[in-house]
C-alpha cells in the first residue's frame, strides 16, 4: 500500500529566478542595491547622452571642416589653373619658342627646348607641330612616354577643355596647351602648340593637405594614386573603395582605415566625359575625438564616485529605517517564541515608530485574550471531561447498583447469580478503561518504557483483545503482515493504541459486508501499521478536531479519548499517525521510526483472520465518525 497522508491547507506557488532572490535578501541590502543600481543606471544614461550629444557635434563639425576644405581646395584650384595657363600664354609668345618652331626639326626642337622648360619649371613640356605631331617632349624622372604623350595630346586638341589629364608611366599630369603663332595671334600664322603639366604627386599632396588642413588621396580611374596617407591606407578599406570608385556623394561618409575613422568628401577634378580623377580629402574623426575619450573616462571617475556616494548616503539612510525595524521583528519573533515581554523600541514619530507602538498594544491585547482563551479552554476542558466522566460513571454505577440489589434478593438460582455478577463485573471494567484512559493523559515521558521487539506479535495481541469485546466476537478482520525489522517499542502502549484504531474501524463498518485489514511492513526508515474499514467514513463536523480529547460522533456510549490516546502514544515513539479517505475506505496509518538491526525471518505466509460471523445487532459507529 502507497504512502497516505492528509495535507493541510493550500500550497504557496514556487518562486523562482530573480523575483525569488529579490524576496529572500534584507530590506537594507534591497536598499543598497536599488540605490546602486538607479545610480549606475543614471550615470550610464548620463554617459551615453552626453557621448552622442558630443559625437553629433563632432561630425557636425567635420562635415563643416570637410565643406570649407572642399571650398578651399576650389579655390586653390582655380588660382593655380589661372596661373598656369598665364605661364603657357607667356611660354607660348617667347621669341626663343617661335624661333624653335621655325626650325621645323625635331632634334633641334628637343634640344633647345631644354631651357624653355628650365625657364617654365614645370613636371611636363612638350611642342608639336601644326599638326598635332609632338616634336619636343620633356618630363622628370621618366614620367609620360612619347606615344602615351601623343595619344593624350590628340585627344586635347580635339577637347582642350576635357582632356586635360595625360596619364602614362604610372604618372598622371595636369596639362595646359596653348598655340604657338609667327606674329600676332589674330594674323600670324600658326607654328604649333605648347604644353605645360603639373605631375599629381605627394608633393603636390602634401601641399593640398596643408591647405585643406586634412589628409588627401588622389585617384586615377578608381585606383589609388598617391596619398599623403602612405602605408596606412589597408587594400580593401570599403569605406575610401566607395568614395574613389562610387558615385560623389554631397555629403561626407564614414570611412574606416585600420583602427582609425575619418569623415571622407570626394570631388571629380576631371569632367564627367573624361577619365575619371578624383581628389578625397579625410579628417580624422579618432583625433577630433581624442577630448571625448578623456571626458568618457571623466563621467566615468565621476559615476563610480556618485555610486560610492550613493551607497554610503544609502547605508546611512537604510540604517536609520531597518533599525526600528529589526527591534520590530526581533519583538515578532520573540512573540512566535511566546515572549510576550521583549523589548521594543518605539522612540521617534515616524511610521514605523507609530507601528511599534500599534504592534506592542497589539501584542498586550494578545496576551491578555490568550489569557482569557486558556481559561475558558481550561474551563471548557473541564466541564467536558466532568461531563463525560460523570455521564459514564453514572451509567456504571447504577448497572452496579441495580445487579447488586438483584444479588441481595432470595430464590435466585447459580445461573441468574452468574449474570448478575457478569453485569457488575462489565460496569466495572467499564469504569477502569475510563480511569486508565484519564490517566494516559497524565502520565509523562517517565511513564514510557520501550524494549525491542516484533511489531506483528504486538498487533496480533490488539486484534486478539478486539475479538474479546462483546460486540466484535466474531468480526471479519482480514491481517497482512510481511516481513519486519526489529523495532523499539513500549509494547503494551503501542497495543492499546492498535486496539483503539482497530475498534473503531469495527465499529465503523456495516453489519453486512463489513471490511477491516490490518496490515504491518515496514521500509528503510520506518515500520508502518495500517488500519483500513470500508464504513462510511469521518464526518465533516469533527474532521479538524478528529484528535482532540472528548470528540465523539456516533457512538452513544463513546468518551472520544481512542484516537487522542492513539496519537499521544505513537508521539511519544516519536512516529506520526495520518489518515485519509481513498476508494470508499478510511485509512489509517501509523508510522515508527525503524532502526536499522538485523531483520526478523519472513512468514512463510500471510496471517489471515478472517472470520464470516457477525457480532450483535447492535448499530455500529466508531469514535471518530
Amino acid at each position: 500500500m502507497g504512502q497516505i497522508s492528509q495535507r493541510a491547507g493550500l500550497e504557496q506557488p514556487a518562486q523562482t529566478g530573480t523575483s525569488a532572490l529579490f524576496s529572500t535578501t534584507r530590506l537594507r541590502t534591497r536598499l543598497l542595491l536599488s540605490m546602486a543600481l538607479v545610480t549606475s543606471g543614471l550615470t550610464i544614461l548620463t554617459l551615453l547622452v552626453v557621448r552622442n550629444a558630443v559625437e553629433r557635434e563632432v561630425q557636425a563639425s567635420l562635415r563643416d571642416a570637410l565643406e570649407k576644405s572642399a571650398l578651399t581646395f576650389q579655390n586653390f584650384q582655380r588660382e593655380r589653373e589661372a596661373l598656369l595657363t598665364r605661364s603657357a600664354v607667356l611660354l607660348a609668345d617667347l621669341p626663343i619658342t617661335r624661333a624653335l618652331m621655325t626650325s621645323h626639326d625635331p632634334a633641334t626642337i628637343q634640344d633647345g627646348s631644354s631651357d624653355l622648360w628650365r625657364l617654365a619649371g614645370t613636371d611636363l613640356l612638350a611642342l608639336a607641330d601644326r599638326r598635332g605631331q609632338i616634336v619636343a617632349l620633356h618630363t622628370r624622372l621618366g614620367g609620360i612616354t612619347r606615344e602615351a604623350a601623343q595619344a593624350s595630346l590628340s585627344k586635347m586638341l580635339e577637347d582642350p577643355d576635357v582632356n586635360r589629364w595625360w596619364y602614362g608611366g604610372g604618372r598622371l599630369y595636369q596639362t595646359f596647351a596653348q598655340p604657338i603663332y609667327f606674329g600676332s595671334r589674330t594674323e600670324g600664322p600658326l607654328l604649333g602648340f605648347l604644353v605645360i603639366g603639373t605631375e599629381i604627386d605627394e608633393r603636390l599632396a602634401r601641399e593640398i593637405s596643408t591647405v585643406t588642413g586634412g589628409q588627401v588621396v588622389f585617384s586615377y580611374n578608381g585606383s589609388v594614386l598617391v596619398s599623403t596617407l602612405g602605408s596606412e591606407i589597408p587594400a580593401g578599406s570599403p569605406g575610401l573603395r566607395t568614395l574613389i570608385a562610387g558615385t560623389v556623394k554631397a555629403e561626407p561618409q564614414d570611412v574606416a582605415l585600420g583602427s582609425e575613422r575619418f569623415l571622407g568628401q570626394s570631388l571629380d577634378l576631371a569632367p564627367p566625359q573624361a577619365a575619371s580623377v578624383r581628389l578625397i580629402v579625410l579628417e580624422s574623426y579618432d583625433k577630433q575625438t581624442e577630448y571625448l575619450r578623456l571626458l568618457n573616462r571623466m563621467l566615468l571617475l565621476l559615476g563610480l564616485g556618485a555610486i560610492l556616494l550613493g551607497s554610503l548616503l544609502a547605508s546611512v539612510v537604510s540604517h536609520t529605517i531597518t533599525r526600528p525595524l529589526a527591534s520590530l521583528v526581533a519583538g515578532v519573533r520573540a512573540l512566535e517564541r511566546g515572549d510576550y515581554h521583549h523589548p521594543l523600541d518605539s522612540r521617534g514619530g515616524d511610521e514605523v515608530a507609530e507601528m511599534t507602538r500599534a504592534f506592542a498594544r497589539m501584542r498586550s491585547t494578545l496576551l491578555q485574550t490568550q489569557q482569557d482563551l486558556l481559561k475558558a479552554e481550561q474551563l471548557a476542558t473541564i466541564g467536558r471531561m466532568a461531563s463525560s466522566i460523570s455521564h459514564d460513571l453514572r451509567h456504571s454505577l447504577a448497572a452496579i447498583t441495580a445487579n447488586a440489589e438483584f444479588l441481595s434478593e432470595e430464590g435466585l438460582s447459580g445461573k441468574q447469580r452468574e449474570e448478575l455478577y457478569a453485569e457488575v463485573r462489565a460496569g466495572v471494567n467499564r469504569m477502569t478503561d475510563l480511569i486508565d484512559s484519564l490517566l494516559e493523559f497524565a502520565r509523562t515521558q517517565e511513564s514510557f518504557h520501550p524494549a525491542w521487539g516484533d511489531v506483528r506479535e504486538c498487533v496480533a495481541n490488539a486484534i486478539q483483545a478486539v475479538r474479546t469485546h462483546p460486540r466484535h466476537v466474531a468480526a471479519a478482520i482480514e491481517t497482512r503482515f510481511t516481513a519486519c525489522r526489529a523495532a523499539f517499542f513500549d509494547g503494551q502502549k503501542l497495543e492499546r493504541a492498535v486496539f483503539n484504531l482497530v475498534l473503531n474501524a469495527c465499529d465503523a463498518v456495516p453489519e453486512t459486508g463489513g471490511d477491516v485489514r490490518v496490515e504491518v511492513g515496514d521500509t528503510e526508515e520506518e515500520t508502518a501499521i495500517t488500519v483500513s474499514d470500508n464504513g462510511p467514513g469521518i464526518a465533516d463536523s469533527i474532521r479538524k478536531s478528529l484528535f482532540q480529547p472528548f470528540v465523539s460522533f456516533g457512538k452513544p456510549n463513546g468518551t472520544g479519548l481512542g484516537l487522542s490516546i492513539a496519537q499521544k502514544i505513537v508521539h511519544d515513539h516519536g512516529g506520526k499517525i495520518e489518515v485519509a479517505r481513498r476508494e470508499g475506505r478510511t485509512i489509517f496509518r501509523i508510522l515508527l521510526p525503524n532502526p536499522l538491526v538485523e531483520e526478523f525471518p519472513p512468514e512463510t505466509e500471510n496471517a489471515a483472520l478472517t472470520s464470516t460471523q457477525h457480532g450483535d445487532d447492535t448499530k455500529k459507529s466508531v469514535d471518530h465518525l
